[in-house]
């Protein structure tokens, strides 16, 4: 377990290490929630009730995808550069490589999201600290699972790299419209709803939504909860596989 937690630090911070170098790249990333959170918010403002405690975590969810899901871009960078080849013949544990990956991955989503809730509440959202605390936790683990899916389709998509914008891009879209993420799907033909029914991102999305208007015990948390958790397991099993056989 020493060894375990030595190399997860190391692969952490080796992967953190750009980061505290070019903070600006954090400060780029935020663009696109921004632009949604003070253009489209307001627009919204006033036609969705509770405004703000509906989209706020929508947007965070929004970030949970775009962010962890595009995670494996720099393993696919490593991997047709010839970096990740030589650090595979270190000692290091190769579930620890996936571990702290994902780990920097998570240290730049929760800085994300709390930087989104700051700026949100001059805005008139209402910070309900439990509620926000348990929708960030869960939002976590559903990242972890969507950043190891991520390493898994950069490691199946090497040394072309084709696959992984193709697959990456075609399911984050309709994962995101299909969840409700932006416009309530109450609204949208019977159809769609249904296709959001088998959505998991759609009992993510609902759950933040009660976490964050101080609901702690609706059951969308439970259900929300549920896929989150279904979500890392299969990830990090997935992961994990690929990293010790396919790299």
């Amino acid at each position: 377990m020493t060894t375990f937690l030595r190399d997860t630090t190391t692969v952490f911070s080796r992967e953190f290490a750009p980061v505290v170098r070019e903070p600006a790249g954090l400060l780029f990333e935020m663009g696109q929630p921004l632009l949604f959170l003070f253009l489209f918010g307001s627009l919204l403002d006033g036609a969705v009730g509770a405004s703000w405690q509906w989209f706020v975590p929508g947007i965070l969810v929004m970030m949970c995808l775009t962010g962890p899901m595009g995670s494996g871009y720099t393993l696919l960078v490593e991997l047709i550069g010839g970096s990740m080849e030589r650090l595979m013949v270190t000692p290091l544990n190769r579930t620890a490589m996936l571990v702290g990956r994902t780990m920097k991955e998570m240290i730049i989503l929760l800085a994300q999201a709390v930087l989104i809730i700051l700026l949100s509440i001059p805005l008139g959202f209402e910070l309900h600290v439990a509620g926000v605390l348990a929708g960030l936790a869960q939002l976590v683990v559903f990242g972890v699972g969507l950043g190891a899916f991520s390493f898994v389709l950069a490691i199946k998509s090497a040394p072309g790299g084709t696959l992984f914008y193709i697959v990456s891009q075609s399911i984050m879209f309709p994962l995101l419209l299909l969840s409700g993420v932006l416009l309530p799907l109450e609204t949208a033909p019977g159809w769609l709803r249904v296709v959001g029914q088998v959505n998991p991102v759609t009992y993510i999305v609902d759950a933040q939504r009660a976490l964050f208007s101080g609901d702690l015990t609706a059951p969308s948390v439970l259900y929300g909860a549920a896929a989150a958790v279904a979500v890392a397991a299969v990830g990090l099993h997935l992961g994990n596989r690929a990293m010790r056989k396919g790299v």
